[in-house]
């Protein structure tokens, strides 16, 4: 008989009470903790429908909808870094896992940044994958724009059609996409000294096309301590990736290159402390 594959058995899913939400996970596979974050409108289906089994087949993904989105229903708080990573933390102990791996796409990685920088010993290491900055001036002009119309611009999207599907209410899609707005246009970044003092070894990942200036990923990847010629220094704990021919959205698509990434750099030795 063959092997069995984790990813194939049905994923153990619930809520769990957090700061006043009733937050859902699911549980896909075996092996060290990895935690899953989706980006901006997203849920764990439209983000991750292909990327999760790969990453299930060797590690225990525990994936998360955040506050509004997907099955997590919105309470009357603005959405913030801080209290999205709070949330976070507060739901993998409710879990019962300790130190984890934490992989995000666009928003989702900078909940797992953010996490990594208020709760430095549940985050071994991070990859912030897709839209990947941490000042808001680091993405194109364009991508700083509000559209005009809100959520009616992402009316009959791929997130707006995975959101009414699980959606605990529906109706609740136009505040959702204003929230996120409002995230987007009041956060102003973190400080370069918070990237310099981050303790956990972080795998930045772009497309070449993506949302962001690459020079400003490279410039956090800096500050994170890359930059050096690697055949005479001690190569950096963290590591910069730039994925051609792809966009922002398009990087979801690259399963096949993120999974074999993601899982190289959660594998690799630990590093020495910076």
């Amino acid at each position: 008989m063959p092997a069995t594959n984790p990813a194939a058995r049905p994923a153990t899913s619930g809520y769990v009470p957090v700061n006043g939400l009733s937050m859902y996970y699911e549980i896909h596979g075996r092996g060290a903790p990895l935690a899953l974050v989706h980006g901006a409108m997203g849920t764990i289906d439209s983000c991750f429908a292909h990327l999760l089994p790969a990453l299930a087949a060797t590690r225990q993904v525990v994936a998360i909808e955040l506050q509004g989105h997907g099955h997590t229903a919105d309470i009357d708080r603005p959405l913030s870094y801080p209290q999205l990573a709070a949330d976070t933390a507060a739901l993998l102990d409710a879990l019962g896992i300790g130190t984890a791996d934490l992989v995000g796409y666009s928003l989702g990685g900078a909940v797992a940044l953010q996490l990594a920088m208020q709760h430095p010993g549940l985050v071994r290491r991070l990859v912030f994958a897709g839209g990947t900055s941490y000042r808001r001036d680091g993405l194109y002009p364009e991508a700083l724009e509000e559209p005009e119309s809100g959520a009616d611009n992402l009316n009959g999207s791929v997130w707006h059609q995975a959101y009414l599907r699980v959606a605990p209410d529906p109706g609740a899609w136009p505040v959702l996409v204003a929230k996120n707005n409002d995230l987007d246009r009041t956060f102003a970044g973190w400080p370069d000294e918070a990237l310099q003092q981050l303790a956990a070894p972080a795998l930045l990942i772009i497309g070449d096309s993506d949302i962001v200036r690459p020079e400003h990923t490279m410039q956090m990847f800096r500050l994170l301590g890359g930059g050096v010629i690697g055949d005479l220094a001690e190569l950096p704990a963290s590591q910069l990736a730039v994925l051609p021919g792809t966009s922002h959205v398009g990087l979801l698509d690259r399963v096949d290159w993120l999974r074999s990434m993601i899982l190289e750099f959660l594998g690799s030795p630990e590093p020495r402390p910076r």
